[in-house]
């Protein structure tokens, strides 16, 4: 919360809006997520058990639509649980089952069951997607529980396409899954998941032996793992920052790596520093960008680069700082002070370390250099 400077008292506009903010998620349903890797690793039993749990206190718990895929174990859950009917869609000459929203809305229990958030609804629907379903489940005052695999995430559908081969049409806006009031990561190691895919557990066995060869090969399930893995970090990086902005703490070391930029005078500094910015901004990383080389080289790099919101001092030695002269930076997640270095690998030795660097990225000035076991040549790396 920010206070007046005048006389520390906290800022009435602040809090008229921030009481405004309650109320309306007060009055929201809240958004529960079971997100993992892939189909298999338990998403939906483990929201099954936790809805279990929650009709065990006393809610009242409906469960909208499940898939259990003929998984007995999964199936097994939904026993003792209020199921909504369907609602029967002609389509293509058969009658299929889908999700009853009107239904859903008229009943309005506490919490409700709906997986797969990135399906796609049937022509005729409301809605084209669930997640709009959700939504609107949600601004009734209606808590829901769902499910969601990675590769159904709009910002990393092309990242899984280039790892698997296979791009799915069915995403979700990034923004659902970040306003969600809790995500639960269900993680299962990638033998295991392989384990399970031969005992039937995850598809029947025609399916099993065709996703074995495609999808369900060991590196895929190995960087799926990872991506989920690295977007729930986000996620908790980003309710770290929203408790303490709630809270009103005062700063405190970042939990998260900077992105530090070394760039120069050499063509390709400009494309760099908004490589670096593609890779800090997402996650909402620091970047600090060095200007690398002598004074009069500089100028046509200056101008160009974002800099860390902390204070950069030389890595050259000569004590100057450049005020930040990165208009093409701002809205890319950086700010603040811009700072130069006589050389490339002395100054990400020098400053990584302050900045917290997790990733150097550089514009090479000289020939070649070193830094650390990393060698440099050309005009960028």
């Amino acid at each position: 919360m920010n206070r007046s400077a005048a006389d520390g008292r906290p800022d009435p506009n602040l809090l008229l809006e921030r009481i405004q903010q309650e109320e309306d998620r007060a009055a929201r349903g809240k958004l529960k997520i079971f997100f993992g890797a892939c189909a298999g690793v338990g998403k939906t039993f483990a929201m099954l058990s936790d809805a279990r749990a929650a009709k065990a206190e006393g809610r009242d718990v409906v469960a909208g639509l499940v898939e259990t895929h003929g998984r007995a174990d999964t199936a097994g859950l939904l026993e003792g649980l209020e199921g909504l009917p369907l609602r029967a869609v002609e389509y293509r000459g058969q009658t299929l089952r889908e999700f009853d929203l009107d239904g859903a809305l008229a009943r309005k229990p506490a919490l409700i069951l709906v997986d797969e958030l990135a399906h796609s609804n049937l022509p005729g629907s409301r809605h084209p997607r669930r997640w709009q379903d959700i939504e609107e489940l949600l601004a009734a005052g209606i808590s829901v529980c769902t499910t969601l695999n990675v590769q159904h995430l709009e910002s990393l559908n092309d990242v899984v396409g280039g790892i698997t081969g296979v791009r799915v049409s069915e995403t979700v806006p990034d923004h659902v899954f970040d306003r969600a009031d809790e995500v639960v990561l269900v993680d299962l190691p990638p033998d295991e998941l392989l384990r399970r895919l031969q005992r039937g557990k995850v598809y029947l066995p025609q399916q099993a032996e065709r996703a074995a060869g495609n999808f369900f090969r060991k590196g895929n399930l190995i960087a799926l793992r990872e991506l989920a893995l690295r977007r729930t970090a986000d996620r908790v990086d980003e309710d770290v920052r929203a408790y303490r902005q709630d809270k009103a703490i005062g700063p405190v070391w970042d939990t998260r790596d900077a992105i530090l930029a070394c760039v120069g005078p050499r063509p390709g500094a400009e494309k760099l520093v908004r490589a670096a910015a593609r890779m800090a901004r997402p996650h909402g990383r620091a970047l600090a960008c060095r200007l690398c080389g002598d004074r009069a080289a500089l100028a046509p790099a200056r101008g160009r680069a974002p800099a860390h919101p902390a204070r950069a001092q030389s890595g050259g030695g000569a004590g100057r700082e450049h005020r930040d002269p990165g208009r093409r930076g701002r809205g890319r997640g950086a700010g603040g002070l811009c700072a130069r270095a006589e050389r490339v690998a002395r100054a990400g030795r020098a400053r990584g370390g302050v900045h917290r660097a997790g990733g150097v990225v550089g514009c090479a000035v000289a020939r070649r250099w070193r830094a650390g076991s990393a060698s440099w040549a050309g005009s960028s790396t």
